[in-house]
């Protein structure tokens, strides 16, 4: 029997507007009301995902960047889990080589950034978060949940190069997914979604047995593949649905298909 949900927040949950559809809003609450428990699980920021929380108006777990922090239906801290500092200063100095690629950070409370990026601002509009500049020859490394790369021309390819660099590099000391096939996410090994949900299946009292789980990117694998039931969106990179060919495929986060799926399955 299931009992925690969790999803996935761009391309998956929320609309190609990054908003909450009033439909996704009704069936959640609903499910809420049902007992079922709802989790995100995104690489989004935590400050940022409690503002989307509050729109739901449902305790919910926060599994945030990429799984680097959980946090409770209360809000507490329940799992923080760093890079190393040397991992990153390393990872920075290759990187800054690179002018075709932004250079991004997630710190305890901020959104940091190696240069100017105002299309990234599309992606937050519905809150208040937004990045700061850090200096790529002193870039911060205390409390970094996450460093991710950007390419503003989309290259996937390239991107591809850097995370064969970094896996030959860093083997063993961090975990590398995609998130979206332009954006290349680093974070500290055995980081992930899949990790994380296993803790907020433990705090629940109950296993990843009783978990359903959406997502679309590469860094969604982990979480898809170790619960009862993972669900893929339409929209999923191909890389995606080529590592999990096992999972169901569901539709568009356009047409609120986690929404449809979940009322059509879970709703009494």
């Amino acid at each position: 029997m299931f009992k925690i949900i969790a999803s996935d927040m761009d391309g998956t949950l929320l609309t190609p507007e990054h908003r909450f559809g009033a439909y996704t809003k009704k069936i959640l609450q609903s499910l809420h009301q049902q007992g079922y428990v709802f989790a995100f699980a995104t690489g989004r920021h935590h400050v940022e995902v409690a503002q989307y929380h509050k729109q739901l108006n449902i305790p919910a777990y926060m599994i945030t960047s990429n799984g680097a922090r959980v946090h409770d239906l209360a809000g507490k801290e329940l799992f923080s889990k760093n890079l190393d500092p040397d991992v990153i200063q390393d990872i920075v100095a290759m990187a800054k080589t690179d002018d075709s690629i932004a250079i991004q950070m997630y710190s305890d409370t901020q959104w940091l950034l190696s240069k100017e990026m105002p299309d990234s601002i599309a992606y937050h509009k519905d809150t208040d978060f937004t990045y700061h500049l850090f200096d790529v020859n002193q870039p911060p490394t205390q409390n970094i949940a996450k460093v991710y790369f950007t390419s503003a021309s989309r290259d996937h390819a390239h991107l591809c190069e850097w995370e064969n660099k970094f896996n030959t590099l860093f083997k063993g000391k961090v975990h590398i997914a995609f998130s979206t096939p332009w954006c290349l996410e680093v974070m500290a090994m055995h980081v992930s979604k899949g990790d994380a949900l296993a803790i907020v299946a433990k705090q629940e009292g109950v296993s990843l047995a009783n978990c359903m789980a959406f997502g679309d990117g590469m860094n969604d694998l982990e979480m898809l593949q170790t619960v009862k039931k993972g669900l893929v969106m339409q929209s999923a990179h191909d890389r995606v649905k080529k590592a999990a060919p096992e999972l169901d495929v569901i539709g568009l986060c356009a047409d609120e298909a986690v929404a449809h799926y979940l009322e059509d399955h879970l709703l009494k």
